[in-house]
């Protein structure tokens, strides 16, 4: 199972493996209190396309397409995740957005359902 959730919420028993699926560290969070299992910062977009999306809701469907190409060239991580999924039954991507709607999480999300 794979879940998602905003890294400034109580993390909990259910959460099992937690990924940081951000390129930069959440402010105001200490390394302890995140309690991450590990920070893929590879995974997440690239500065360009972070840069340029800004979380403008207006270009999310656009940023879809650019993060969903930019993932399509990092098969390997997310073979990783998928591995990560079978070995620990549960994992979480942590993401830092106040959106909870429109944050690379989510684009994430959909492309390992379909990998």
């Amino acid at each position: 199972m794979i879940k998602i959730k905003r890294i400034y919420d109580s993390s909990g028993d259910d959460d099992g493996y937690r990924i940081l699926v951000d390129r930069l560290w959440p402010r105001g969070l200490s390394k302890e209190s995140a309690r991450v299992d590990v920070w893929m910062k590879e995974i997440a977009p690239s500065s360009a396309l972070r840069k340029w999306f800004c979380h403008d809701t207006e270009k999310w469907e656009e940023f879809i397409k650019l993060y969903t190409h930019e993932l399509s060239g990092n098969r390997q991580m997310l073979l990783e995740i998928k591995r990560l999924e079978k070995e620990h039954k549960t994992v979480t991507l942590l993401y830092a957005s106040k959106d909870t709607e429109h944050n690379q999480a989510r684009v994430l999300y959909r492309v390992l359902e379909e990998t």
